[in-house]
């Protein structure tokens, strides 16, 4: 069921509300930022910390909280990139579709992340391990192509070294893997076209 359904229906369950403890963690944002309706997408952000993604009862909540349109609520979680309307996987890989990255082997990044994993962009594997997501400019373009494993950023990668390091995470325990995601890597070097 679509939001523009749900304007006749209540927000999320008032019970639920009251009792899940992701909501108080969206309310303090909110009361930081005193209801300010500019404060939409910090609000945003800690509603898809908290929550994993945004679903249509949870942009509801915060459109009433901010006395927002929920059609503009909607239309920002759905224009930026960084916010899903649903569930992500266990790992996510961002891959950079900017021209940069596209001259230099970015879509074939991608097909080979399809042949391997079985999703298209916008899609989780269906064990839930990874999500792949696209996005139009990462801002670094001296290491493309680059894609985002996890926060992580990684530059001139190739079909093979993106294959290679999206199975070391995904073969990597979760508790391990967020220890991991604080440490830098170095951009890979690899063939350029």
């Amino acid at each position: 069921m679509s939001i523009a359904n749900k304007q006749k229906n209540p927000p999320a369950k008032v019970e639920e509300v009251r009792t899940d403890p992701r909501y108080k963690l969206v309310d303090r944002t909110l009361k930081r930022f005193h209801y300010q309706q500019d404060a939409l997408i910090e609000v945003l952000h800690t509603a898809q910390e908290a929550f994993g993604f945004l679903d249509d009862d949870l942009m509801i909540y915060i459109a009433r909280a901010l006395k927002l349109p929920q059609s503009w609520v909607y239309g920002v979680a759905t224009f930026y990139h960084f916010f899903s309307l649903e569930p992500q996987g266990e790992h996510t890989c961002v891959v950079c579709m900017g021209t940069a990255c596209y001259v230099k082997r970015a879509a074939e990044i991608i097909a080979t992340v399809q042949d391997e994993f079985g999703i298209a962009p916008g899609e989780t594997t269906a064990d839930g391990k990874l999500s792949l997501a696209t996005a139009r400019c990462l801002g670094s373009c001296g290491l493309a192509p680059v894609m985002v494993i996890d926060n992580q950023v990684l530059g001139k990668e190739t079909p093979d070294t993106a294959i290679t390091q999206l199975r070391e995470v995904i073969a990597t325990p979760a508790a391990t893997a967020a220890t991991s995601a604080a440490t830098t890597v170095e951009p890979q070097e690899g063939p350029q076209p």
